[in-house]
């Protein structure tokens, strides 16, 4: 089998204004630096990292500031994209390295990775504007011939958890009629759910993964935290369109 283009998602890393303050617990920052240290001591090879939104929890210069220096270590390709609790304008303005940026197409070796917008001011909920959707349509009309991944930071199919399934992507019939048109989209992965989920929808794989943070439980009718420990997922894309995907937890935050 030919060599994979492997990918790193993190997401839902709710880095505070103040560093080394926690959150649920947790002291977010910290544990953010630790899942990127641990995936590249793990998997050594990574040919683009994602991270699948709500980067900060407090959004600032700062926050993203901070973020932008760290991931710029690994000097890897990464994307970011907004989440309902980010500032995209923030972002843009201090992710927007040549390594380390808001870019919504990424091309390589057989693949393209799109990433779509669904945060929706004043609404925690996700939703794709007729902008985001014309864009997909347009890239993926256009490079016919490029097995594709979606990223998105809200989930776009049910996760059986009913306040979180209140924020799903309200249109996401709107999506999925879309790509009824393209075959070539392979997988979708999203963040919001802190939590792992791996699921086929129209032929097309639907990943979720957990939070570099705390993790919700599963299948909840409230607002309820998990035990588990943060994690990140290994997507590796091979030339043949075929997909492997596994999720990594790290065992201690220090």
């Amino acid at each position: 089998m030919s060599t994979p283009v492997v990918v790193l998602q993190i997401t839902d890393l709710h880095i505070l204004a103040d560093s080394h303050k926690k959150m649920a617990g947790v002291d977010t920052e910290q544990s953010f630096k630790q899942i990127l240290k641990q995936a590249y001591l793990q998997h050594r090879k990574i040919d683009c990292i994602l991270v699948t939104g709500d980067l900060a929890q407090n959004p600032c210069q700062s926050s993203y500031q901070r973020i932008a220096k760290e991931l710029a270590r690994y000097n890897t390709r990464t994307i970011c994209l907004p989440g309902n609790h980010d500032d995209f304008s923030l972002m843009q303005q201090y992710l927007n390295s040549a390594q380390v940026n808001c870019d919504k197409q990424l091309i390589l070796k057989g693949w393209q990775i799109i990433s779509l917008n669904s945060k929706k001011e004043a609404d925690q909920g996700g939703y794709l504007e007729t902008k985001e959707l014309d864009f997909l349509d347009e890239q993926l009309k256009s490079h016919a011939h490029l097995h594709t991944v979606i990223a998105v930071h809200h989930h776009p199919v049910p996760t059986k958890s009913l306040w979180m399934d209140k924020m799903i992507i309200k249109n996401n019939d709107q999506l999925f009629t879309l790509l009824l048109k393209y075959p070539q989209v392979k997988a979708i992965t999203c963040g919001h759910i802190h939590q792992q989920l791996d699921i086929s929808e129209n032929n097309i794989r639907i990943y979720g993964s957990p939070a570099t943070c705390f993790q919700f439980k599963p299948e909840c009718r409230e607002y309820t935290l998990d035990n588990k420990k943060p994690g990140y997922r290994i997507v590796k894309l091979y030339e043949d369109s075929s997909i492997q995907s596994n999720i990594y937890r790290i065992e201690n935050v220090s």
